[in-house]
């Protein structure tokens, strides 16, 4: 039985299955759907099952990772999205997220991060996360500022000046 994490109107975040590399793989198989994540590269499936092993490993040890995100409709998978420490000595909840590109522009990006914030403050992981972007991608900082997170100082990752923004439990009560 799958494990449901979270529900949206359209959208249900559940835990990844031991098989998932293969979806994870495809997801981002192109320079489209990896242009803006670290290493600018489609995905071999031995990275593919890294990823899945370390969100595994991740939901054991803090209790929320990257998750798989299918349609509550047919069950299709949509992509991932969820929450992962990021940082060196102070540790940040970091939101982060990527779709299939067949679904982009139809609003999930925008469901599943405002549904994940409102988990993730009701579960009281933490008194804020952050996410943060490749500078060109705008579609993704729409979807930030859209949930309500404001800007913050940009954060240096892999060499580029990120847009980076937050979000604490007191700016969502609000």
């Amino acid at each position: 039985m799958t494990q449901v994490i979270l529900e949206t109107l359209r959208l249900v975040a559940v835990m990844w299955e031991p098989g998932d590399a293969g979806i994870i793989q495809e997801l981002h198989s192109t320079i489209e759907t990896t242009r803006y994540l670290s290493g600018a590269a489609p995905w071999s499936r031995e990275k593919a099952e890294e990823r899945l092993h370390t969100w595994f490993g991740e939901q054991a040890r803090d209790g929320t990772t990257k998750y798989k995100i299918l349609s509550r409709d047919d069950g299709r998978f949509i992509g991932r999205a969820g929450f992962s420490l990021f940082g060196g000595d102070r540790q940040d909840f970091e939101l982060g997220y990527s779709l299939r590109q067949q679904e982009w522009g139809k609003g999930y990006a925008t469901e599943i991060a405002s549904g994940l914030m409102d988990w993730f403050f009701r579960r009281n992981l933490a008194l804020q996360f952050i996410a943060f972007t490749h500078p060109n991608n705008a579609a993704s900082q729409h979807v930030l500022t859209k949930i309500g997170m404001r800007s913050r100082m940009p954060m240096i990752i892999d060499g580029l000046s990120c847009p980076t923004f937050e979000m604490t439990a007191e700016m969502q009560s609000a």
